[in-house]
């Protein structure tokens, strides 16, 4: 049996993290290492899913609250106005293998986008 990923271990809360939002069967968070004045991530409570692709595949349902999730939060912090980005593989930044999106918003020019 793998190892936990820290998502798993924050929804845990054996690390902590600023929780922003939660539903039955997604959370957000802040990000530790922000790379836009807003930086949120949306997670999916199940570990399941490696990447965005599996979580369509198996579970659209998931998938489409993970982005209803997410534009309510950038409606509330950045005014609806926001990049959705998925990393999907080590290659594309992907670091870690439980699926999540990030929410940039705020003025974007000002810092540097995840890679």
């Amino acid at each position: 049996m793998s190892e936990p990923s820290v998502f798993t271990r924050i929804l845990n809360r054996e690390i902590p993290a600023e929780i922003v939002a939660e539903t039955d069967r997604v959370f957000a968070i802040q990000d530790i290492a922000p790379q836009a004045p807003v930086h949120l991530l949306v997670i999916p409570k199940t570990a399941e899913y490696r990447d965005v692709t599996e979580l369509a595949a198996a579970d659209p349902a998931l998938l489409a609250e993970l982005v209803a999730v997410a534009k309510n939060l950038a409606d509330e912090r950045c005014g609806g106005q926001f990049r959705l980005i998925f990393n999907t593989g080590a290659n594309a930044g992907q670091t870690v293998f439980h699926v999540h999106a990030h929410v940039l918003g705020g003025d974007l020019e000002e810092k540097s986008l995840v890679g």
